[in-house]
């Protein structure tokens, strides 16, 4: 058996092997055997996927109807219904409460003033925790205030209170339902692939055919894009609440009902609110891309930005999302530990002593709006009194640009020539026939015929769709990407781990890498490095870093502490001891971050497109500027299926290496 594992594992290399050399070959064969069409599929046998689905939105928006309901009727419709807390919400932070239209309008009530806003999230992280956290999430707000980003800000707080309790509660819903039905659960797995590896530029078009430009098509979307990882953490936590927990509930006579709101719900209680700051988080990371169909805020500031090459102006509006970020994922963390615990009030305590915070929030909030008119100060922050750090980026770069222009283009040169265009030049030089058959093979070779079928099957589908070619410069970008981010990544996760001082720096640089917008990432790297490849495989390595780092460290800390003892024993060296036993057994870790690096690698591409690529994301960028629905849902496909097939080859080979080392059965 173990000789013919080795030899299955020896015929893989070889083949491995046998398709870069083909690849970095293959161009020239194929041109001196006459046999073009290996490298190029031929136009005549090109399926039009694009052509069937432009068709196909072209009828449901213009005719599809039942009886004398409009399709397009019950999406306007959809958008009223969240229009309506949304606008009403946005009056009360952003711009406050007028009757009228237009030049026409008239004040009635001014939106809730900073002071009130920052005395309520002092409050309810006082609540939530303690005076500490009220501190911090105090002191975030007052930094919105203070640099000038207050409005926009509120515009987007304003998003993050719609978006999540619709995206949160959608997803708990759906999960429930999966929970409750395994046929249903496996059908739903597909689709929420799919929502979670296709880029969000590829369905915003369809969108914006259904729901209008502005905000509202805005909420949709950036709920389409956070609403999955909910579904998903809602049937894993019911799922792992305790089996004798459950058998009780039933004991006792709960209906099915019951037992769901007032046992597994409540016992899961915890890890649902996990779910629900992945959905927090996604939304602030959805508020650029929004701001590119009518949502404004802070997105907006940075898009417009960008647009400006105003590197000052974008830095600040991407640290007020790093920083109103910060605040919400800070409470909702505390909220979420506090949700785990009972509190009684103590009996005979006053109303207005059980909910004195909320009194002070009120009362503050009263006086603000009556002074306010005689005391701007109360209801905004005075302009003459922000304070900017826009000089300061402006200059870093200018300085850096003068100084060490010569530098900065020698690493890219460098890159360019020995890392990035070999790879490119083999993977573009594979004919498509080679290249489905080695990853059929692998997919066998990793999880046996149904991977292998899938593995076939996708990649069959990107070649028949005419997107091979521009497959192959996606997947060029983000394997560069992700080696680079791998191998800077890994061994910042093993220092994380292995010392407490260097975990703690790593920890707020990885977390500011996390929080910071990925737009934001394109505008000093533009600015030193011009537009381009290298340019666009620095922004991914930046955005895409976080997964290797934090996976590398979780698979160094969890690693049985009696195997590091046994090597310790038998005289291993620290180094020896990082070799063959903590990076052998940390491997299904750094497989999964790797995994998660890829991920975010492939989200980034559509981003990289405006700074001039020539992959899939380009191709997803066009097909929005053109609303082109057909081109943009075909291109986001076939970045959806590089995504799955990485995904599963991935997770089979960590699954592989548990087995291999004894961690799973």
């Amino acid at each position: 058996m173990t000789a013919r594992f080795d030899k299955r594992v020896i015929l893989v290399w070889v083949l491995i092997v046998a398709t870069v050399l083909l690849g970095y070959y293959g161009r020239d064969l194929s041109k001196a055997l006459d046999m073009r069409w290996l490298i190029k599929f031929p136009n005549a046998w090109v399926i039009p996927f694009k052509t069937y689905i432009s068709s196909a939105m072209k009828w449901l928006v213009e005719d599809a109807a039942i009886g004398a309901v409009a399709f397009t009727d019950v999406t306007r419709s959809l958008a009223w219904l969240i229009e309506q807390p949304y606008q009403f919400v946005l009056s009360l932070l952003a711009e406050g409460f007028s009757t009228g239209r237009g030049k026409e309008a008239t004040l009635i009530v001014p939106a809730v003033s900073w002071i009130a806003v920052t005395a309520g999230v002092v409050a309810l992280g006082q609540y939530c925790r303690d005076w500490i956290l009220a501190a911090i999430v105090g002191a975030c707000f007052l930094y919105l205030a203070m640099f000038g980003q207050w409005d926009s800000a509120m515009v987007t707080l304003a998003s993050v209170l719609i978006a999540v309790p619709i995206g949160a509660g959608g997803g708990l819903m759906i999960g429930i339902w999966a929970y409750r039905h395994p046929t249903g659960e496996r059908m739903l797995s597909p689709i929420l692939d799919l929502m979670q590896t296709i880029p969000i530029f590829a369905y915003l078009v369809p969108i914006l055919f259904m729901f209008g430009f502005g905000p509202v098509s805005a909420l949709v979307a950036t709920i389409i894009y956070a609403t999955p990882p909910m579904v998903r953490v809602t049937i894993l936590a019911l799922k792992s609440v305790d089996p004798e927990l459950v058998d009780f509930g039933r004991m006792v006579g709960t209906t099915n009902r019951q037992l769901m709101w007032r046992v597994l719900v409540p016992s899961a209680s915890h890890s649902l609110m996990v779910g629900v700051n992945q959905v927090i988080m996604l939304t602030l990371n959805m508020v650029i891309i929004a701001s590119m169909i009518g949502a404004g805020g802070l997105g907006f500031d940075v898009l417009a930005a960008l647009r400006r090459l105003d590197i000052g102006a974008g830095f600040e509006a991407g640290i007020a999302i790093v920083v109103l970020a910060i605040a919400v994922d800070r409470i909702s963390q505390a909220f979420a530990e506090r949700m785990g615990q009972i509190h009684h009030p103590v009996p005979g305590t006053h109303w207005a002593m059980r909910h004195k915070r909320t009194l002070i929030v009120l009362i503050l909030l009263g006086v603000t709006w009556l002074l306010g008119r005689f005391a701007p100060i109360l209801l905004a922050y005075p302009e003459a009194l922000t304070a900017t750090t826009g000089d300061f980026w402006d200059n870093l770069v200018k300085y850096l640009n003068v100084n060490y222009f010569d530098a900065f283009e020698a690493v890219k040169v460098f890159f360019l020539t020995y890392f990035m265009l070999p790879i490119k030049k083999t993977l573009l030089g594979i004919p498509w026939p080679w290249a489905i058959a080695m990853l059929t093979l692998l997919g066998w070779r990793a999880g046996g015929w149904r991977l292998a079928a899938l593995c076939g099957v996708l990649s069959g589908l990107i070649v028949v769709s005419g997107l091979w070619p521009k497959a192959m410069v996606t997947v060029y970008l983000c394997g560069a990407s992700v080696i680079l981010a791998t191998l800077i990544g890994v061994p910042l996760g093993v220092l994380a781990a292995l010392n407490k001082r260097a975990g703690a720096i790593i920890g707020v640089f990885i977390d500011t890498l996390q929080t910071l917008p990925s737009f934001v990432y394109l505008i000093p790297v533009v600015m030193l490095f011009r537009v381009g490849d290298f340019t666009a495989m620095i922004a991914i390595v930046l955005y895409a870093l976080a997964p290797a780092v934090r996976y590398g460290a979780h698979g160094i800390r969890n690693i049985n502490p009696d195997l590091i003892e046994a090597g310790i024993v038998s005289g291993c060296t620290p180094r020896q001891l990082l070799r063959l036993v903590r990076l052998p057994l940390a491997l299904p870790e750094i497989l999964l971050g790797i995994n998660q690096t890829i991920m975010l690698a492939l989200s980034m591409l559509v981003i990289t497109a405006l700074v001039g690529t020539r992959d899939l994301g380009q191709e997803v960028y066009i097909a929005l500027t053109k609303a082109d629905t057909g081109r943009g849902l075909v291109a986001g496909l076939a970045i959806a299926s590089i995504a799955i097939i990485a995904d599963r080859l991935i997770n089979a080979g960590a699954r592989g290496a548990r087995l291999r080392y004894g961690l799973e059965s």
